[in-house]
């Protein structure tokens, strides 16, 4: 559409909006239906909650370790019945064989991990488990990291999508059929 004077009609040059990149579809979600994709990134959310609960419960075992001087097999006690109801990667499987992650790292063996005590003389035992448990928090934060460049990456194909056909964004409202036909 032009102006009177043959001027393209849109957002004045310099201007925030005439900046702003066009979205553009990924060619690695091109075999994902809409919904779909909505539900891989809402498996990628769920995932990255997962990893997230089991990353601060190895910070505070870390912290218990440290605040009590190797012994804490009473408060371990009570954290391995609240591990006991989560459990890391369960759906890293399921994640894969929708998009392959190349770029998560391999997770830990945290069961290993928390069934392992330490009894107070032991110092080495306690540093060895310190060394493990602060190795594997560091490889939860780089699987979390890849979920959030991935979950990055599905919310951008999302916007594209919607951006090329706008009213498909109405699918994630929940409508009833009178509000749908309303705007139909």
């Amino acid at each position: 559409m032009t102006t009177r004077t043959g001027e393209p009609k849109g957002p004045p040059a310099g201007s925030r909006a005439s900046k702003r990149e066009q979205p553009v579809r990924s060619p690695e979600f091109a075999h994902l239906t809409l919904p779909a994709l909505r539900a891989y990134r809402q498996a990628l959310t769920g995932e990255e909650n997962k990893v997230s609960y089991w990353r601060r419960l190895i910070q505070a075992r870390m912290d218990l370790l440290e605040m009590t001087g190797m012994d804490d097999t009473v408060r371990l006690a009570r954290l391995r019945t609240a591990l006991s109801e989560q459990r890391v990667g369960i759906g890293r499987q399921a994640l894969v064989e929708i998009v392959p992650i190349e770029d998560a790292p391999p997770l830990p063996d945290l069961a290993d991990l928390w069934a392992r005590e330490v009894g107070e003389d032991d110092r080495t035992m306690g540093a060895e488990l310190r060394k493990e448990l602060a190795f594997a928090e560091l490889q939860l934060s780089a699987y979390r990291a890849a979920l959030h460049r991935r979950l990055s990456k599905a919310t951008g194909e999302l916007i594209a999508r919607y951006h090329e056909d706008p009213p498909l964004a109405l699918i994630a409202l929940p409508l009833t059929p009178a509000d749908r036909a309303a705007l139909g």
